[in-house]
């Protein structure tokens, strides 16, 4: 067993090229690209596949034979989550980290007044940003707390038009990723008024307060990682000390190094923050119902569990509001099952065995999927937005994901017909609905599909 053993005294320690060419890809990974018109927001049995096509993941899993899936975890997995860890300076370029700079300018953007943005507010942030400084602290260090990591050191929003629906509230471009309570992180400086330190997760890079993080010696995030991981199989379950005091809530994709393992719960290690700073690590209490040792078995009980527990979320733009978008889905789902994906979904469509879809005719796309596709192992994809093929349900290709909604166009103007959640759908979503956009729906638009544990 790998407990991890750290000598706790009052529980405290003493002692590619330029991304210029991704950057569309970057702007869209946040998932879907939202065009014009009125924003449109239909009950559930407007909406024929909702009324139509089983909401209940185990519907679809009844009809899958696991014993004959090859799935095989990442052997790689653990050394993939705690990759920031084992590096000493930032892994992009300077020109590479600072992509936003390039990406987001004065004329085009909006603040939270949905108003223009002025162009000294650029000015600000990017001397605020203090890239001269980059790759001079390098310290590793881990989050206390759920929290959002930026493109900017602000909590300020960038919008685009919001006279232009789909835009405006709440597609936040300055939004990059979440990030889960208790994750490493590798620190390359701080903004020039302390207030943000600019890191890297092991899927993105970004700003986060300076408060949300603590720095940790070398030699305790090396006891850290080598040892007995337990992973989180429920959501926003409070997670308390020994001496009940609350640390952080669940979330499935999370996971925590394992001290001791008692009859009815595991006691793992956390972070808190002392004096001048000073990491705190003390011990939680962690219910054997909500988390496993080592990775789960794929199999019907633990994807009913894990994909129920992730259905929870509504549609987060970038992870907002402690919610999740189309790849952050897929991504938390298939960690509990020691498959390590990238937080966008173009990356994501390149894990495991890709087959190419692009300029296939629909019939033949359909054809290609229902004959080599394997039913929760398999990624369909089109740029912006990612989905999980979970079989068949009359005739129809269904597939998981989490959408913001269905694009319209009504004249030649843009719109879309708001979901905003997880769902199990064809891919044909809202094409009963009056002016569906034939040439903007999934099966139309497919590049690709990937299966993964293979």
């Amino acid at each position: 067993m790998r407990y991890i053993f750290i000598v706790l005294l009052g529980f405290v320690f003493f002692g590619c090229a330029s991304k210029e060419p991704e950057i569309k890809e970057l702007l869209i990974q946040t998932e879907e690209n939202i065009t014009k018109e009125e924003i449109i927001v239909l009950q559930n049995k407007e909406i024929s596949d909702l009324v139509n096509i089983p909401q209940d993941v185990k519907y679809f899993t009844q009809r899958v034979n696991f014993e004959q899936l090859h799935f095989k975890p990442q052997e790689k997995f653990e050394k993939l989550y705690f990759r920031v860890w084992n590096i000493n300076k930032p892994s992009d370029t300077r020109t590479q980290a600072k992509w936003p700079f390039y990406a987001y300018k004065y004329g085009d953007s909006y603040g939270e007044n949905l108003q223009l943005i002025e162009q000294e507010f650029f000015q600000q942030m990017k001397l605020n940003a203090n890239f001269d400084s980059y790759g001079t602290l390098n310290k590793r260090a881990i989050m206390l707390q759920d929290a959002n990591i930026r493109s900017f050191p602000t909590i300020k929003p960038l919008l685009r038009d919001p006279s232009i629906a789909g835009e405006g509230f709440p597609f936040d471009y300055l939004q990059n990723s979440s990030v889960q309570a208790n994750k490493p992180v590798f620190v390359s400086h701080y903004s020039q008024d302390k207030e943000w330190v600019f890191i890297f997760s092991s899927f993105t890079s970004g700003w986060v307060r300076a408060n949300e993080i603590v720095f940790l010696k070398k030699e305790y995030t090396d006891r850290w990682q080598k040892a007995q991981q337990i992973h989180l199989t429920q959501e926003n379950i409070p997670l308390y000390t020994m001496q009940g005091k609350f640390v952080f809530k669940s979330k499935i994709g999370m996971m925590l190094a394992l001290v001791s393992e008692e009859k009815n719960y595991y006691t793992a290690l956390a972070v808190s923050v002392y004096k001048a700073s000073e990491p705190l690590f003390v011990t939680i209490k962690v219910p054997k119902n909500i988390a496993v040792k080592n990775v789960l078995k794929f199999n019907k009980k633990n994807l009913d569990l894990i994909i129920s527990e992730v259905a929870k979320s509504n549609y987060g733009w970038g992870g907002m509001y402690g919610q999740r978008d189309c790849s952050s889905t897929l991504r938390d789902l298939f960690a509990p099952f020691g498959i390590w994906l990238p937080r966008n979904s173009f990356m994501q469509s390149k894990m495991g065995k890709v087959v190419q879809l692009e300029n296939l005719s629909d019939l033949q796309k359909i054809k290609i999927i229902k004959e080599k596709a394997i039913p929760f192992q398999t990624l369909l994809y089109k740029k912006g937005h990612i989905v999980l093929y979970v079989g068949t349900y009359n005739g129809e290709i269904i597939v998981f994901h989490n959408t913001w909604g269905i694009k319209t166009n009504h004249d030649g103007v843009e719109g879309r017909i708001v979901v905003g959640r997880s769902i199990f759908s064809t891919l044909r979503l809202g094409k009963e609905q009056p002016y569906y956009d034939e040439e903007a729906e999934m099966l139309t638009n497919l590049k690709s599909m990937n299966i993964l544990g293979i």
